[in-house]
């Protein structure tokens, strides 16, 4: 069995209403998701995001279908919705209650591969880069989607992806240039 046929058994049974096939979608995804939504909201409120999306991906599994993205743009769809609306919510609260900026500082995956001075201008430059690029690029980076699977998230043509991709990349290169000859001088 591959990890797809894995996948699409651990669906099935988590439709079938098995609780530890809930568990183990939620082990599998969690770190993915809350890694998006802290990028948009912040630790706190990442945590409440990826809780209300498992909430209702189980209340809506049973019009999950195999078409389109698969299972992982499902949930990516679904936690795209939640952090939005919860994005409406802290922009009808009173000033005051501002993002935690340490999630764009923390360590993750890419301090194990680069250096933290290389991984430090990375985030730098990808905080510079438009919402709409960041978007792109955690879903495709971070959240390992295909460019199918992110064109399902997105509205888009998975063509349409690739090329916002390729110019994403070249905006994040273009930056880390920029940061590099800055630091020279």
């Amino acid at each position: 069995m591959d990890e797809l046929d894995d996948l699409r058994a651990l669906v099935e049974r988590a439709k079938s209403g098995q609780a530890a096939a809930w568990e183990a979608l939620f082990r599998r995804s969690y770190p993915r998701l809350f890694a998006y939504a802290t990028r948009r909201l912040g630790p706190e409120d990442a945590k409440d995001a990826v809780s209300e999306t498992f909430a209702r991906a189980v209340r809506r599994i049973d019009g999950f279908r195999w078409s389109g993205g698969g299972f992982d743009a499902w949930l990516y769809g679904i936690i795209r919705h939640v952090v939005t609306d919860a994005q409406r919510v802290a922009y009808r609260r009173p000033p005051g209650g501002e993002l935690d900026d340490r999630a764009c500082d923390s360590p993750g995956p890419l301090d194990h591969v680069l250096g933290e001075e290389e991984a430090a201008a990375v985030r730098r430059a990808f905080v510079r880069l438009s919402p709409s690029d960041q978007e792109l690029l955690e879903l495709r980076v971070v959240g390992g989607l295909s460019a199918d699977e992110t064109a399902r998230v997105l509205g888009k043509r998975p063509g349409a992806v690739r090329m916002a991709q390729s110019r994403a990349l070249e905006r994040l290169r273009g930056l880390l240039d920029e940061a590099v000859v800055n630091h020279d001088r």
